[in-house]
């Protein structure tokens, strides 16, 4: 090689710049994150959960009035043992504490049977808040601007001895009190086998069950505020 020709060879040889040395380790340095996580977090813990509320909803009181007149033939009642035994139903059945179920003017007066037991109802119950609101101009029931009130799902069940008053003689009250009474309340799930035989107890059965919707416990009712 000639002198000439070994300088061009030494002159083509020029040491990368200082931007060329820098470039890939500025590129190394962008993946070293990923490759090398010396100062990687845990991820945070999970935060407790509780466990979850029963369900509940708003609803509105509203108020009926009825004249309960009893039409069975298996049992006779007295207009005042009428009254009591519809007053426990309907709280049994999710209406107000305050039901007021005042006997009729029975001819067999006070404590005495009478085939034609009367008994007048005013009472209470529960309906959600949505439902009752659209009733602007009160239609069901339900002032304008009342305050609503918080409800729970119960679970019913009629069957003898529940409510422990119960009985099987009761059978065709069952049935009337389902029949004119049960649509003032809201419920759902309804299940009933109530099978009623006029002037005989054998093969008569009071099976029922149902959700009615009514005001919550007041220690739910409270934890809700």
């Amino acid at each position: 090689m000639t002198t000439r020709n070994a300088k061009r060879t030494l002159s083509a040889i020029r040491p990368l710049s200082r931007a060329a040395w820098i470039r890939p380790a500025l590129l190394f340095g962008a993946f070293l994150p990923f490759a090398l996580p010396a100062h990687a977090e845990a991820p945070p813990a999970p935060a407790p959960t509780s466990a979850p509320a029963p369900s509940s909803d708003a609803g509105v009181w509203q108020k009926h009035e009825y004249s309960f007149d009893y039409m069975g033939f298996t049992t006779t009642y007295s207009c005042d043992g009428l009254a009591d035994k519809l007053k426990r139903l309907l709280i049994a059945a999710g209406a107000r504490a305050d039901v007021k179920s005042v006997a009729g003017a029975c001819a067999s007066g006070f404590g005495r049977p009478d085939k034609f037991a009367r008994a007048y109802l005013t009472f209470y119950t529960l309906a959600p808040y949505t439902q009752a609101s659209g009733a602007a101009a009160g239609t069901n029931g339900a002032p304008n601007g009342a305050a609503p009130v918080r409800g729970v799902w119960r679970s019913v069940t009629f069957t003898p001895h529940s409510p422990r008053e119960l009985a099987t003689g009761d059978c065709e009250l069952i049935e009337q009190f389902r029949d004119h009474i049960m649509p003032m309340f809201t419920t759902r799930n309804a299940t009933d086998r109530t099978t009623c035989i006029p002037n005989q107890l054998s093969g008569s059965d009071i099976d029922m069950q149902f959700e009615s919707f009514a005001a919550a416990p007041p220690a739910l009712a409270a934890a809700g505020r």
